[in-house]
């Protein structure tokens, strides 16, 4: 942590300079301290990192979905304040602070209902955080937060009022409320925070709240109490956002650090928000468009192009080059064909749809008003998927009968990089096995010889696949016989040769963990074994981070990971 004289001095004063310094915000990439580490490191165009805000008590959000694109780089999104809660947070952030030391600004944003216990979370980071973000803007919060709070200028000044008399003026860390754009006058709004003793202000969140319709089945995207309404984020808030950043400038002066944010996709975009008053440029949304490999070049094009600009060099565009050209989150329908009931809470899904799709890539399945979750996909085409009940929106799916329509949309990932090997073996339990087939064309489609080990929990479950997957190789189902994971002490058993040999198993962690760790000390190489890390996943795009695997999205390169990258960025998860 650096003192509050030098965080000034590092946020403050760059629309005049001409200097750009990027910035993360609030809900977007940086959601995860494996991936605040990754940012750190990697780009390093970055200045200003920011959390996702923390509340008092856990918070699980809104169901899925919870991100949706109905326009080219244009999104909306009702997350809800989705975090752990401030006793895991500050044990994370503490964690963080003690292992590494951060070259960029730790900005740590909370969000309360009350003052007291915007309070209490400033004080519990005063120590970790650079800077600290009031959360007085989100538009999808529930009654008392975020732009409940920022809409009011009697209000938010009296909070900010009480947080600042509360903590004193020589705080470590500087306070810095994050304002709606869905304001009259938020120039009044911005003024009357500054007055009340904040040290800066960061702006816009997003625009709105609106619905949003799926086209085909004209019913509303997002799940949440509020009729499915969302903030607006991306490209289409641009605009808004100058204007606001703009008007904002002209009533602190020049003195207030503004953190201005709000459709930042280019170098273009960032000069613009400069010149219009912003000292640091945070970009979100537009990070959904860029794969993760490409974010630290991406994000040094943009300060590149932008810093041209400013300077009065000609206007040159090296980032757009690494934006997804089209919609990336749209769904498409599906017929239910056919349906296999295989066993007792577990149907294959046949569909008139077809996806083409690899080993450790996935799609989503969305059902109007039950959510959606991400699959893998047991055939291409016709587009086929495994289901097991585990809970809401599996029992939901189950429940669908022949002629009904499901909406997909993916696929998400990368499939994995077969190793150059003669002999593979596949390690697969419960509905991993919808991976496998496709795993066994990329083997077949290389030379390699194939044997599939499926851990089932009773012998009714052993015959599910076996005719698609004898195919390719020698297939074995093991029931479990009340041993869990007896499978995996039957392939131990078995395989006493494992020279030329590659391992790639698909289940539950603690199951793959175990058989990674057999197949290891039998002498394949760590970099030769693969575990499918099916991570929860939120967006599929790489905004939300829910997926990390370490500091790597799997939505980004695929679910499956290699034993020896596991046990160096992600130990706990074996």
């Amino acid at each position: 942590m650096r003192d509050r004289q030098a965080v000034l001095s590092l946020l403050k004063g760059n629309h005049r300079q001409k200097q750009v310094v990027l910035g993360t915000v609030s809900g977007v990439v940086t959601t995860k301290t494996a991936l605040i580490e990754h940012v750190d490191r990697n780009l390093q165009a970055v200045g200003l990192i920011t959390t996702k805000s923390f509340q008092v008590e856990p918070n699980s959000g809104n169901r899925e979905p919870i991100i949706t694109e109905p326009e080219i780089g244009s999104f909306g999104n009702s997350v809800g304040l989705r975090n752990p809660g401030l006793e895991t947070a500050l044990q994370e952030i503490g964690q963080l602070r003690a292992r590494t030391g951060l070259r960029a600004l730790l900005n740590v944003s909370v969000s309360a209902s009350t003052p007291q216990d915007f309070i209490s979370l400033v004080r519990a980071f005063g120590e970790l955080a650079d800077c600290i973000e009031l959360n007085f803007s989100c538009p999808h919060a529930s009654e008392g937060y975020g732009a409940s709070i920022g809409c009011d200028p009697v209000i938010s000044e009296a909070y900010m009022r009480a947080i600042r008399d509360a903590v004193g003026d020589d705080f470590p860390a500087l306070i810095i409320p994050k304002l709606t754009p869905n304001v009259e006058s938020i120039g009044t709004i911005a003024r009357a925070l500054v007055a009340a003793g904040a040290d800066g202000i960061a702006a816009i969140n997003t625009v709105g709240p609106v619905q949003y319709l799926e086209p085909h089945s004209g019913a509303p995207i997002l799940n949440n109490a509020i009729e499915g309404k969302g903030g607006m984020s991306g490209e289409w808030v641009r605009e808004r956002a100058l204007e606001a950043v703009r008007e904002i400038r002209e009533a602190v002066g020049d003195e207030v650090p503004i953190i201005g944010m709000g459709g930042v996709s280019t170098g273009a975009d960032a000069a613009a928000l400069i010149e219009a008053g912003a000292d640091t440029v945070g970009i979100g949304s537009a990070f959904g468009r860029v794969h993760q490999r490409s974010w630290a070049a991406w994000t040094d094009a943009i300060a590149q192009d932008a810093r041209q600009i400013l300077n009065g060099g000609r206007s040159e565009d090296h980032s757009s080059v690494y934006l997804a050209d089209h919609r990336q989150m749209e769904f498409f329908p599906c017929t239910i064909t056919r349906i296999h009931e295989h066993a007792s809470g577990v149907k294959v899904l046949y569909t008139d749809g077809s996806l083409e799709c690899g080993p450790g890539q996935y799609a989503f399945i969305w059902l109007p008003g039950a959510g959606e979750k991400p699959f893998s996909i047991a055939e291409s085409s016709p587009l086929t998927f495994i289901i097991k009940e585990r809970g809401p929106f599996t029992a939901a799916l189950l429940q669908c009968t022949e002629g009904d329509t499901i909406y997909v949309r993916g696929v998400y990932g990368e499939s994995v990089e077969i190793a150059e090997t003669a002999n593979a073996v596949i390690l697969a339990g419960g509905t991993g096995l919808a991976v496998v087939p496709s795993l066994l064309k990329r083997l077949q489609s290389r030379g390699v010889r194939s044997t599939i080990y499926y851990g089932v929990s009773g012998q009714e479950e052993a015959p599910l696949l076996q005719q698609e997957l004898s195919a390719y190789g020698t297939y074995i189902a093991v029931a479990d016989d009340g041993i869990p994971g007896r499978v995996i002490d039957v392939m131990d058993e078995a395989i006493t040769e494992v020279s030329d040999t590659a391992f790639y198993t698909i289940g539950p962690e603690p199951f793959m963990s175990r058989a990674s760790q057999i197949m290891s000390e039998k002498g394949i190489p760590d970099t030769r074994i693969f575990l499918s890390m099916e991570r929860p996943s939120l967006c599929g795009i790489g905004m939300c981070g829910e997926c990390a695997c370490g500091d790597r999205l799997t939505c980004q390169y695929g679910t499956f990971m290699q034993l020896d990258f596991l046990k160096e960025q992600a130990p706990e998860l074996l």
